[in-house]
């Protein structure tokens, strides 16, 4: 029957599901090639994300503005699930571990094409629990990473399209070959193509399905026939083969990835962490609400005592908490008797900056936004603005008030 006469298809019968806007068989097999370029960068990006915080010595240090510790205290600030990320601030070091180590598997197995699927799960899942935590707050909301990734990882979710330059589709055709099946390879061909090879289409009908219009959403030479006991069994054993053989490869990547990981995290620890701010180390804090009065003027000071201006020197800065907000304050000290304050939480995902005396710049440790000392404006993303400014007053007795 040539191809042409599928055209004289009969209508539907009642109850005959033909989609106007269905995907077409095999969807995600005729993707592969296509979602190639996505899932190298996918898996480059993981893997370089989780040797990353492995070789920072400064992810693990509670110490550290820029720890995992430092982020999470971040993100239970402006987390919609700040209820549940302030408990886990005393389990920060082991979910930074697992964080790095979870990054570096789904990476690899993206990378490789190993599980590709199961990868792309994890994911997705570690992609949209970062966006709900860090990055959630980002203005405009394209701006934060987290969540395009979490979509980027999608397709493979639904296709599970890693069967080109990957493991997986290695083990399938060794597998196939090892049982002298057919190679699992698609091709995509016109349907009508179809319909002019197969044998049991006939007039516009589909003999196999007792004279059903033929219909690509439920060919049964596209979708597969139920197979017969003996084709069932061999199946089986293609599949319990195909487990194997990537249950083998698994454990000869997680082994080499272990000895990567552990190799990255000792020669983070040998060269040293992230430079440290070179600002005060003094904590100011704030006493509650103090009046003082100039003997020269008789002006009164009121505000917050933040306390003693001499534990700023020029040219350095200090913390401190404001009680209104319960929120990291900073001051600092450009020179003789002028004092500046911002609330050094970092508009992006709620870490706390720091000042490099250096540069005279307020730097966030967890994404790297810069800000003008003198201003506190947003000099480098990916903040969306710069940083609220605050009032610090000297007053008569050499502390400073926070108005």
């Amino acid at each position: 029957m040539s191809a042409s006469s599928s055209r004289a298809v009969r209508p539907s019968l009642p109850g005959e599901r033909r989609p106007a806007f269905g995907a077409p068989v095999r969807a995600g097999a005729l993707s592969e090639w296509a979602l190639v370029p996505l899932r190298l960068f996918l898996g480059v990006t993981f893997v370089y994300a989780g040797l990353q915080k492995l070789a920072n010595p400064n992810f693990f240090n509670p110490q550290s503005p820029s720890s995992i510790k430092a982020q999470l205290i971040a993100s239970a600030r402006v987390s919609p699930i700040h209820f549940l990320t302030a408990h886990l601030v005393g389990l920060a070091t082991g979910i930074g571990i697992f964080i790095a180590l979870a990054e570096l598997a789904i990476g690899l197995g993206t990378l490789l094409g190993l599980w590709t699927r199961i990868a792309a799960i994890g994911g997705a899942v570690l992609s949209f629990s970062l966006f709900l935590t860090v990055s959630f707050h980002a203005a405009p909301f394209y701006t934060g990473a987290d969540i395009v990734f979490t979509f980027a990882w999608l397709p493979f979710v639904i296709s599970n399209s890693a069967r080109r330059w990957s493991l997986d589709g290695l083990v399938a055709r060794r597998v196939a070959r090892e049982h002298h099946s057919a190679l699992p390879d698609v091709v995509a061909i016109p349907f009508a193509t179809v319909q002019g090879l197969c044998g049991h289409f006939s007039a516009g009908t589909c003999d196999a399905r007792q004279g059903l219009a033929c219909d690509a959403a439920l060919c049964p030479v596209l979708k597969g026939p139920l197979a017969p006991i003996a084709t069932r069994v061999e199946l089986d054993s293609l599949n319990r083969r195909t487990v194997v053989l990537a249950t083998i490869a698994t454990v000869g990547v997680g082994t080499c990835a272990l000895i990567a990981a552990g190799a990255t995290a000792a020669a983070g620890r040998l060269i040293g962490g992230a430079p440290k701010p070179t600002n005060g180390t003094n904590q100011l804090l704030g006493q509650g609400p103090t009046t003082t009065t100039t003997p020269s003027s008789g002006t009164k000071t009121t505000g917050v005592l933040l306390g003693p201006a001499k534990d700023v020197p020029t040219g350095q800065a200090a913390t401190f908490t404001i009680p209104s907000s319960g929120d990291p304050g900073i001051v600092l000290h450009p020179g003789a008797g002028q004092f500046l304050g911002y609330d050094a939480v970092c508009p992006h995902a709620g870490c706390q900056v720091s000042y490099f005396a250096a540069s005279d710049l307020l730097v966030c440790p967890c994404h790297g936004s810069q800000f003008e000392a003198s201003t506190g404006a947003v000099l480098a993303g990916p903040a969306p603005r710069g940083l609220t400014p605050l009032k610090i007053a000297e007053g008569s007795d050499g502390n400073l008030y926070l108005q």
